[in-house]
């Protein structure tokens, strides 16, 4: 037996009691006459004790030889403790050493394994089995499974039924690029790695599955940005003879089933925002809504003043940021030097001071009068100690890049408070997206995905006003699922793949077994998928989807630990027939 209890369970309840612990050695404190070593495992630490009076001069002379992270097995009786620690749950108590057995010696780790570490983060990665001993990694890991739980136990009481798609699959076209896998029993013929099981839930729907769910891996061949995985997990979910609105209700209860369970607390019925509006007032789809800073539109006020920047402009628009009028000049300074980073791309920004005692000033003051610049702040319903920034120019580019500079303050100011939530649905999204480059359109999320019933009529007269039977549900500034209605009828999703440039033959090679399935009797139906990692993350107060993946990738896509992606061997090349032509 290597442990009658583990090393976070022992209390003053267990006084005198003979118990087997095993785990890592932690830290060892040596005075010479007594040696204190601290045991880990998942559950906890325990405090041993050996010393002269008691332990034999043998049991001391073993215990000298350990060292952090050796693996080890003891036999002992639970004592109390003379100096206790509240910080732990056995902080009350202590095990007098009788027997102790090196089950596995261990190399100095390349970083301390406590919560603070002073391990990087490439490091860390390298050595993620480490990692993974500290409690900010282990504890992410367990809160996530308790996650995973609470959603297998809502849907199923909600009547779905898990079912596994496959992981093989064929490649279609769906916005990013597929991960492929050769097949070695058909020469020159490929699988693709799912980017998500969209087809299969649909074909679920048509053989009277009528509520499914999966937490599935999902797959993207896409260049990396910030915190985005190659591989990922989905909380998957379709439903038949349904409307938006029963979709709806069973995955806001979901939503508000797993936010009590953090919060301890009822939430209301989330608030609702179209597309439309959530651009004009956030510059974005998944806006934030924990603070205010709305955007204002100010074309009518400012132009026709000789400001060259605002008269040429498409849209002039700006927010208002309570409280900072106090920022001096180099702190302004900084912010507009920010947004002219080329990742948000801005050539400059106008500044408004409400100042205190009631003086407007402005770096426009040249152009504008102090009777124009309150109208301003009018506009904004500016108080005194306000700061306006406003920014111009193609009306798309402006607004993205007035939604980061707001995101970027509410960081700075501290108005993104982890422990606090705020659940929005985003709805009338877009049907299509009409691409300049290639001249035609492309689905806002994919092909498959039906029209609203009063823009049937748009799709032959005018197809880029048509609204989408789509909707998103937004956490924090984060979209952490979206869905839709799926067209069911053969006819309209012909139509749609025309609309999106597909011939009948390409539409017949990527979807021929879909339409074929919708030839015997589809029902309609629709879904929604949330995107499990980053969900995980939120509800825990974060937003670094990468600290709740037990074994995730860098930012290059690669695991740093068994060094992969890898070259394979010329055997299996040939075996495979395929022949590498990689360029210098």
């Amino acid at each position: 037996m290597f442990r009658t209890h583990t090393n976070g369970e022992l209390t003053l309840k267990n006084l005198n009691e003979k118990v087997t612990l095993s785990g890592w050695v932690q830290t060892i404190r040596d005075k010479g006459f007594m040696i204190w070593i601290d045991l880990r495992d998942r559950y906890g630490i325990t405090q041993l004790v050996l010393d002269e009076e008691r332990s034999s001069k043998e049991l001391l002379e073993s215990a000298k030889k350990l060292g952090r992270e050796f693996v080890i097995k003891v036999e002992g009786t639970v004592i109390e403790r003379t100096s206790k620690n509240p910080k732990i749950p056995t902080g009350d108590i202590e095990i007098l050493v009788e027997n102790l057995t090196i089950l596995n010696e261990s190399q100095l780790p390349p970083f301390t394994i406590e919560d603070e570490t002073d391990g990087g983060e490439e490091l860390r990665m390298k050595y993620r089995y480490l990692d993974i001993r500290r409690n900010p990694v282990k504890d992410k890991l367990i809160f996530r499974h308790k996650m995973a739980q609470k959603v297998r136990n809502y849907l199923s009481e909600e009547g779905f039924i898990e079912v596994e798609t496959p992981v093989l699959i064929k490649s279609t076209p769906e916005g990013a690029r597929d991960f492929v896998v050769p097949s070695r029993m058909n020469p020159g013929q490929f699988y693709a790695l799912p980017q998500s099981p969209q087809t299969f839930k649909q074909l679920l729907m048509v053989g009277g599955m009528d509520r499914y769910f999966q937490i599935v891996k999902c797959f993207r061949d896409e260049d990396l940005r910030a915190d985005r995985q190659p591989e990922f997990t989905q909380i998957d979910c379709e439903m038949a003879f349904v409307e938006q609105e029963d979709i709806m209700n069973v995955f806001e209860g979901m939503t508000k089933t797993l936010l009590k369970d953090i919060t301890g607390r009822d939430f209301e019925d989330f608030p609702r925002m179209t597309f439309a509006d959530a651009m004009q007032k956030y510059g974005n789809d998944k806006p934030d809504i924990r603070f205010g800073m709305e955007f204002v539109e100010l074309n009518e006020l400012v132009k026709g003043k000789d400001f060259k920047i605002f008269d040429d402009a498409e849209l002039v628009v700006g927010i208002n940021v309570e409280g900072i009028a106090d920022y001096t000049r180099k702190q302004i300074d900084e912010l507009i030097d920010w947004v002219k980073r080329p990742q948000i791309g801005a050539t400059g920004m106008v500044w408004i001071k409400f100042q205190n005692d009631g003086v407007v000033t402005s770096s426009v003051n040249k152009f504008y009068s102090e009777e124009d610049l309150k109208k301003i702040t009018e506009e904004f319903g500016a108080k005194a100690g306000d700061l306006i920034f406003v920014m111009s120019g193609n009306a798309d580019k402006v607004r993205t890049q007035l939604s980061a500079l707001r995101m970027e303050l509410g960081n700075r100011l501290g108005l993104r408070k982890g422990n606090e939530f705020a659940p929005l649905w985003v709805v009338d999204f877009p049907l299509l997206e009409f691409d300049e480059e290639s001249g035609r359109y492309h689905a806002m999320h994919h092909p498959f995905t039906s029209p609203k019933t009063e823009d049937f009529s748009l799709l032959e007269t005018d197809p880029g006003k048509a609204r989408a039977n789509a909707y998103d549900l937004v956490l924090n500034g984060n979209e952490i699922g979206g869905g839709s209605i799926r067209i069911f009828d053969k006819d309209l999703q012909s139509r749609m793949f025309d609309l999106l440039g597909f011939s009948k033959e390409e539409a017949e090679a990527q979807f021929g077994f879909l339409m074929n399935a919708f030839k015997y009797g589809a029902p309609p139906h629709g879904g929604l998928a949330f995107g499990f990692d980053r969900l995980v993350a939120i509800l825990d107060g974060n937003e670094v989807i990468r600290d709740y993946i037990a074994f995730p990738k860098n930012n290059s896509g690669r695991d740093v630990m068994i060094d992969a992606p890898a070259p394979i061997h010329q055997e299996q090349l040939t075996e495979l027939e395929l022949k590498l032509d990689l360029k210098a």
